[in-house]
């Protein structure tokens, strides 16, 4: 799967639960009440007054996905 800024948030988590950790360090906070966001990435980012930055935190996310678990 190629991970972008566009992927459903939804989709995002049931994949790599760890990325809520990773996103809310950098004030992308996707999981309210148990429930994951409905929408992309891109679009909860621009919520957040986050979307100038969200192809760099991809990127990063990316980059921190593909490290080993511990």
């Amino acid at each position: 799967m190629e991970l972008t800024a566009d992927i459903h948030v939804e989709e995002l988590l049931e994949r790599y639960p760890q990325a809520a950790g990773f996103l809310a360090d950098r004030g992308i906070v996707c999981i309210r009440c148990g429930e994951p966001y409905w929408g992309t990435l891109r679009q909860l980012a621009g919520h957040k007054n986050l979307q100038d930055r969200i192809d760099q935190i991809v990127a990063e996310l990316v980059e921190y996905l593909q490290q080993p678990l511990p």
